[in-house]
């Protein structure tokens, strides 16, 4: 149910009976040595697409870029500024507004991207013309047990191998190199004082965070544990955005 491999012809008799449309986004950013730079993109992407299958209901292309302005000592990594961020949510959701869009279903994959996110929706939301409705992949319970069974505490917080693990069923799989050895283990307040990704300028995160892992053994990912979250994730986002598209 890909918008961009429809025809306007085939959106517009969707629109007849189908108001609401699934919205992925990501970010381009470093993911530790052995996390692909589009990881935050491609696994909402991925949870996306299988959902909007299962429910029948479109899925935009993935906004792939956000705000990760910490990263950007580590190369290749890509970020756009919180006001540009914002200018193109609304601009998206106001030009499928003017279509007949109604229900605008954002699955993020990037920490950075709630604020903004929340911050748009309260700016454009109008009782029956425009609903948001904001969910994290790694919201949901079935998706979390899965994170706790496989990781425990070394789910940490970037690069973590619940997210790698679904990189390596989706693309391909990278050898830990230097990742093999556990990273310096972060604690519960850290994660939450940090949500958010709430870190701060870009060369002190490299200092303290030098191969870019904040407390996640990326190692542990395994491409097989990847298809399991996915399946876990893709159920819960379907029945999640059906009950709320209704």
């Amino acid at each position: 149910m890909r918008l961009d491999l429809q025809t306007w012809q085939e959106v517009e008799r969707y629109l007849l009976s189908n108001r609401g449309i699934i919205i992925p986004v990501g970010s381009i950013e470093q993911h530790g040595p052995m996390g692909l730079i589009g990881t935050d993109a491609f696994c909402a992407q991925a949870i996306a697409r299988a959902a909007g299958d299962q429910i029948k209901t479109l899925v935009a292309p993935t906004v792939a870029m956000g705000p990760a302005p910490f990263n950007m000592s580590f190369p290749g990594t890509i970020s756009l500024g919180v006001d540009t961020y914002c200018a193109v949510i609304s601009e998206i959701v106001l030009g499928l507004s003017s279509q007949g869009f109604q229900k605008f279903y954002f699955l993020n994959g990037h920490g950075a991207n709630l604020a903004p996110l929340k911050t748009v929706a309260k700016e454009l939301s109008r009782p029956e013309l425009i609903e948001f409705r904001i969910r994290s992949w790694w919201d949901f319970d079935a998706v979390n047990r899965l994170r706790q069974d496989y990781y425990g505490d070394w789910e940490g917080m970037h690069a973590t191998p619940s997210e790698i693990s679904i990189t390596q069923a989706v693309h391909r799989v990278v050898e830990p190199g230097e990742a093999a050895s556990p990273p310096n283990p972060i604690s519960a307040e850290f994660i939450k004082a940090h949500a958010g990704d709430r870190h701060g300028p870009p060369e002190e995160h490299r200092r303290d965070f030098p191969d870019g892992r904040v407390g996640s053994h990326s190692a542990l990912a395994r491409p097989q544990h990847g298809e399991a979250l996915l399946r876990a994730a893709t159920d819960a986002v379907a029945g999640d955005c059906q009950h709320w598209i209704g």
